[in-house]
């Protein structure tokens, strides 16, 4: 199996597309036509991260956080980014990073804190207005379920918690196929009749070359009739954070003990008890301080996040209570949810989670 078929997989899941505009998710050491010889889930890659690939004779490592961040103009050995690309480069480790990309959909660093406190009813905190398109094709009635099967395994046709969404009706197509053509049916020089479905579906608009591409593969005709639409709706199923609801309605003090808890935490710093009772929560995986208005605006009680400075702390306004429960903490269970979805999809494979824990934080008690 090659390092491209990985990357494939994990980029259906959490498209490249989604990441922030100073992200570097992606491949950023060695090539994706390699054959990959077993894989490595961690949240960073480090110099111990690439020394365990080695070991275990994985040449892929999928982290979390890029290595490579704000670029590198010169690589020396000078600190431990260098060491670490330099130390893979020389050992032919791939590293592939799925960092703000995996942030943004509902399923990923995000849905897995909220199904570790067991929150139900899922949306997006501040969803990502992408736009979306409309691919309209005709295709004769006997190839129209193997086109529109093709478009939805492109990730045409999602609409939320929906999949598979497509309008159909049937028609009349005419044509008259010219000298040199190689119509599918009819007759060069003749003009011809056919029973046809329009197939309508709608798209995420960077999903449009791919979708494409699978539409034309997959249509019997030799020119494949199809028009694109661009639409002023928006889907609400990609975005950062996340707003859940607890089963049950619980207070303040309760809360951080089960987040205690289920996050294997020494600590919490939070701002001072509103005295509240908290059904609905809100929560952000990682550096979460530029979501603090939009939480207090969705009517949470609480906001789940980290990295918040000492001035941060004062923009709850007693209005909600902000738990910083630690960057690497919050996104720990990252690789869990990265190693499971690689294991459902390659059963046979080696991969493995990190015996490296790379937090750089470290607490004295």
């Amino acid at each position: 199996m090659k390092i491209s078929t990985v990357i494939q997989h994990l980029e259906i899941f959490a498209p490249a597309a989604l990441q922030e505009a100073y992200d570097n998710a992606g491949l950023l050491t060695g090539s994706d036509q390699w054959e990959c010889t077993g894989i490595i889930v961690a949240l960073d890659t480090t110099e111990d991260v690439v020394a365990e690939a080695i070991s275990k004779k994985c040449n892929l490592i999928i982290a979390h956080h890029p290595i490579i961040f704000k670029g590198l103009k010169k690589i020396t050995g000078k600190n431990y980014v260098e060491r670490t690309v330099i130390s893979a480069i020389k050992n032919d480790v791939a590293i592939y990073a799925i960092h703000t990309n995996l942030d943004n959909v509902i399923r990923g660093v995000n849905g897995k804190i909220a199904e570790l406190l067991g929150l139900k009813n899922l949306t997006i905190l501040k969803p990502t207005e992408l736009p979306l398109k409309k691919l309209v094709t005709f295709a004769p009635l006997k190839e129209a379920e193997k086109i529109r099967s093709a478009l939805f395994a492109a990730g045409a046709g999602r609409l939320g918690k929906y999949s598979e969404c497509s309008f159909n009706i049937e028609g009349t197509g005419t044509f008259t196929a010219g000298d040199g053509a190689d119509p599918h049916v009819g007759n060069i020089g003749k003009r011809h009749e056919e029973r046809e479905m329009k197939i309508e579906v709608i798209f995420n608009a960077y999903l449009q070359d791919k979708i494409v591409k699978a539409m034309i593969e997959a249509h019997p005709y030799e020119e494949a009739a199809y028009d694109i639409f661009q639409l002023s709706n928006y889907l609400a199923d990609t975005g950062s954070g996340l707003l859940g609801e607890l089963p049950e309605a619980t207070d303040e003090i309760s809360l951080l003990q089960k987040i205690k808890s289920s996050f294997n935490l020494k600590v919490i710093k939070h701002t001072r008890f509103t005295g509240n009772k908290v059904k609905k929560i809100a929560l952000c995986g990682g550096a979460g301080s530029f979501l603090i208005p939009t939480a207090i605006a969705s009517q949470a009680k609480v906001y789940i996040t980290s990295d918040i400075t000492y001035h941060e702390f004062f923009d709850a306004d007693n209005k909600i209570l902000i738990a910083d429960i630690g960057h690497y903490e919050s996104e720990q269970f990252t690789i869990d949810l990265l190693h499971t979805n690689l294991k459902e999809k390659f059963v046979s494979f080696a991969v493995l989670k990190t015996e490296v824990n790379t937090n750089p934080v470290h607490y004295f008690t």
